[in-house]
């Protein structure tokens, strides 16, 4: 990615250089990390182009990427916390489609989420 946020610098062509480049650097990044849920997918290659057309810098991109593919990671038993943190539980199964379901803090009930929209608790 490196390499092609340099490519991009350089301006070898006369138009479209970032489109171009973070073009290339999308596609990179949907191969690399395509067993992640659709939606973490589609943030991950968003950071990555970003990077590649110099609107994000490297440690942001890098901190995106990590906190995408740490959060894609959820088993039974672990603690976790909605994205915006207003709701905080834990995981008491996976479904076969990938959905989690999670029983909220003081609650007895389950509530069924995607994935993608919950953060593990540190």
């Amino acid at each position: 990615m490196d390499e092609l946020r340099a490519f991009h610098r350089r301006a070898p062509f006369l138009f479209f250089n970032g489109n171009t480049f973070a073009d290339i650097g999308r596609g990179l990044a949907a191969l690399l990390f395509r067993d992640l849920p659709p939606m973490r997918l589609k943030e991950v290659t968003s950071a990555v182009a970003h990077f590649v057309a110099g609107v994000l810098d490297r440690e942001a991109m890098v901190q995106i990427v990590d906190e995408l593919c740490r959060a894609a990671d959820l088993v039974p038993g672990q603690r976790v916390k909605s994205l915006r943190g207003s709701l905080h539980g834990i995981i008491t199964r996976v479904l076969d489609d990938g959905r989690v379901a999670v029983r909220p803090d003081g609650s007895s009930s389950e509530m069924i989420s995607l994935p993608e929209n919950l953060l593990p608790e540190d």
